[in-house]
């Protein structure tokens, strides 16, 4: 898996619960038989009408095939409308990239399973233009505090082959997902950190 999207989406007040019930009983499935895998849901325990979710494509080719197989497909058609009732805003989507191989985990929860409880964190700094200056001493000297199970990514700068899907461009990020917090060296600036709840269905959790 190369290409990864984060997405965070901003629901109408209350409605998210509604969301996540219709995506993990009938969106999930769909889009890994186009050819993604849906890596993690989550509730931003920060901001209660915040879903936030992440996928993976095998590259950026296979991207742009699999997301057309999908919102032009049968699937989305049938529920397309009830989804983007939740939303207020879908837009803040970052297109990234692993910096170290990824195990996908699994089994994935039956529809119906309860939320497993537990805590998730997304670290997320923003270096901008400073990215591959910074990339290899964050990658050999904070990635690795985070434990080898943690989820490590940046900023990839391609082309986005899907527009009807925009994605963020220029902010240079580090992404660490993993399932605590910990001490940074000195120097390292402080990311901004999304609290999360995995859903019944997410795998990372």
């Amino acid at each position: 898996m190369d290409v990864i999207e984060l997405r965070q989406y901003r629901l109408r007040p209350g409605r998210r619960d509604e969301l996540i019930e219709l995506f993990d009983r009938e969106l999930v499935e769909p889009q890994e038989a186009a050819g993604m895998t849906v890596l993690g849901q989550f509730r931003d325990l920060d901001d209660p009408d915040r879903f936030v979710w992440i996928r993976a494509f095998e590259d950026l080719s296979r991207r742009g095939e699999a997301l057309r197989a999908f919102y032009f497909g049968p699937v989305w058609k049938a529920h397309r409308e009830q989804a983007n009732a939740t939303m207020l805003d879908s837009s803040d989507a970052r297109l990234l990239r692993p910096l170290r191989p990824i195990t996908e985990p699994g089994p994935r929860p039956p529809v119906g399973a309860p939320d497993p409880g537990g805590l998730v964190f997304a670290f997320l700094w923003s270096f901008g233009e400073r990215l591959a200056e910074v990339e290899g001493t964050m990658l050999d000297e904070v990635v690795p505090l985070y434990g080898e199970d943690a989820l490590a990514l940046a900023t990839l700068e391609a082309e986005n082959d899907f527009p009807a899907l925009p994605v963020r461009t220029g902010d240079g990020h580090i992404v660490v997902i993993a399932s605590e917090r910990v001490e940074l060296p000195g120097g390292v600036p402080e990311p901004r950190v999304l609290r999360l709840a995995p859903t019944g269905r997410s795998l990372l959790r």
